[in-house]
């Protein structure tokens, strides 16, 4: 494997600075734990863990951190994937199942935050893997980067589909109490049979609204990012009805649509996906997502004007954060209708 190649400059330009870690500090290790059956850990010292957002990107940060590379929720629709090919690790199976540990990210983190070339910036965590995926419970890198990012009162945010934030809630709290702090939980539909296919390796959708209303009971606002909206899988009137009137029952501050893009690497894996759960949406997505990585823009702008109705019908919004929702009685289930005609793309 080429661990030379993995960089701190951004993901997706291997060559941009110098190596994070040499051959010589990595370890590879198994564990034989049903948790953890057929996961290969491979644990690195980490040069640099503080990375700088490229200049083109569409994130609203500038600086993330990410303890892990790869990741156990194994999303058929990862955007992350491509990056492990860095490494000359597989971008399917490879990337569910080889993690790559930062096993010194927090003390790192702590360095370099009192370093007088850091300026105290936003720090987002979660954008390219879980940082509270699986392997979070065993190497617990997570409570050391939050108490350092607390001690130097450094605003931050994560996004998560893991319920194991909810252990370092204390540590929340107390990181709350002296700097910002923001909190996303990424739930794009409420079906579980299509959750169990495309997101195999996350908590059900529910657990994740558990998420969701235990910190707005405990007094940290959490907004949730819709995402991935699926096309033709999960964006039907009554599906995205169903998922934003469950956001807001579990108190969401906010509510953030986002229609999946299919990044090269990801790309392959989905439409492989595709083609075996559904064979009959091939030929749409092709179609759908022939100019490149993302959905039309006339299609993101529906889906983003239909969740926003909804989101506003139900009392979602950060100018009524704390106002009781109004939530009538769920309407009795109707099969989806077809959208219009333009939206078929046969």
């Amino acid at each position: 494997m080429r661990w030379e190649n993995l960089t701190a400059g951004p993901a997706g330009d291997p060559a941009r600075d110098a190596a994070l870690f040499g051959a010589d500090a990595v370890t590879t290790r198994t564990f034989d734990t049903p948790e953890f059956r057929g996961i290969t850990f491979h644990e690195i010292r980490a040069r640099s863990i503080v990375n700088r957002v490229p200049g083109a990107s569409r994130m609203p940060f500038e600086w993330t951190v990410n303890p892990y590379r790869g990741c156990t929720h194994a999303c058929v629709y990862c955007f992350a994937r491509k990056t492990h090919s860095y490494l000359d690790l597989d971008t399917g199976l490879g990337f569910d199942s080889q993690i790559v540990v930062k096993i010194n990210a927090p003390d790192l983190l702590r360095r370099q935050l009192a370093s007088r070339r850091w300026h105290g910036e936003h720090v987002a965590m979660g954008t390219n893997v879980d940082c509270y995926q699986r392997a979070e419970g065993r190497y617990q890198l997570m409570p050391g980067i939050i108490a350092a990012l607390r001690d130097h009162a450094n605003p931050f945010s994560i996004l998560t589909k893991g319920t194991l934030i909810l252990r370092d809630l204390d540590l929340l709290e107390q990181a709350a109490e002296v700097t910002d702090v923001g909190i996303s939980v990424s739930v794009g539909f409420t079906d579980h049979e299509l959750w169990r296919t495309v997101e195999p390796g996350t908590p059900a959708p529910e657990r994740r609204l558990d998420v969701v209303r235990t910190l707005s009971e405990h007094g940290i606002g959490c907004g949730v990012l819709m995402a991935p909206v699926i096309p033709f899988l999960s964006d039907q009137p009554a599906q995205l009805r169903a998922t934003v009137r469950a956001i807001a029952a579990a108190g969401a501050t906010s509510v953030t649509p986002l229609v999946l893009h299919l990044r090269p690497g990801a790309r392959e894996w989905f439409m492989a996906w595709l083609e075996h759960h559904h064979p009959y949406l091939v030929r749409r997505y092709e179609r759908l997502y022939a100019e490149g990585a993302y959905a039309p823009k006339w299609y993101q702008r529906r889906i983003t004007r239909q969740v926003h109705e909804l989101a506003q019908e139900y009392g979602i919004g950060p100018t009524r954060a704390g106002m009781p929702r109004r939530i009538p009685e769920p309407e009795p289930e109707t099969p989806p209708t077809p959208e219009p005609t333009q939206l078929t793309l046969l």
